[in-house]
């Protein structure tokens, strides 16, 4: 079976539209169900929502770059996502050169149902605090960006983790997909590789 395919939030001309999100019914709950894994082991302190795991990773692109994702922050609170952090690594003996710079680090990128997204730390996006679903997309400027790697050395950034205006209520639980495309730049050969990971929010 072919891999599903990978969706992008709108890429056209305009500013991040900004908005305040209105009536999310998802609550956070007591510190008694406010665990992981089935209950096993305690969230911190006003942590709530589904918490978040990596499901699987596809396999070695085949190319010189190694590509992992991890998990940085579990659980959603008030003041945050939850967030991931993915590294591309140089297995190569020269310097390479990676885009798009914002595509490899799955930013932007949408799971493949159409209900999550990952998007930059920072950004002044339309979701209610907690709740960490959007209102409206988002709108970026269409721009393809490269990023160099030195010989064995590493290139990360994180992304939080959000519902999009598909979601029913805020971050649904579930497995979701996401795929991005990681294409090699130089000289001689330019080569681009589809890779991706799955999520469980439970």
């Amino acid at each position: 079976m072919n891999p599903p395919r990978r969706r992008y939030l709108q890429y056209a001309a305009g500013a991040t539209l900004t908005a305040a999100l209105a009536g999310c019914t998802d609550t956070v709950p007591d510190d008694s169900t406010n665990t992981t894994d089935g209950g096993t082991e305690p969230r911190p302190t006003d942590t709530g929502g589904p918490g978040v795991t990596i499901a699987a990773t596809d396999d070695d692109p085949g190319i010189p770059i190694q590509p992992t994702v991890e998990v940085v922050r579990e659980a959603a609170t008030n003041e945050h996502p939850p967030q991931l952090r993915t590294t591309l690594t140089n297995t190569s003996e020269e310097t390479v050169t990676v885009g798009d710079g914002r595509a490899i680090h799955f930013e932007y990128v949408t799971a493949d149902s159409g209900r999550l997204t990952l998007l930059p730390p920072g950004g002044d996006y339309p979701a209610e605090d907690g709740c960490w679903r959007l209102s409206e997309g988002i709108i970026t400027t269409a721009e393809y960006r490269t990023v160099k790697i030195a010989a064995g050395e590493s290139h990360s950034r994180p992304v939080d983790l959000y519902a999009t205006t598909d979601a029913e209520g805020c971050l649904p639980v579930g497995e979701y997909r996401f795929e991005t495309t990681i294409s090699l730049t130089g000289d001689d050969a330019e080569s681009s590789v589809s890779w991706g990971f799955s999520i469980v929010l439970a």
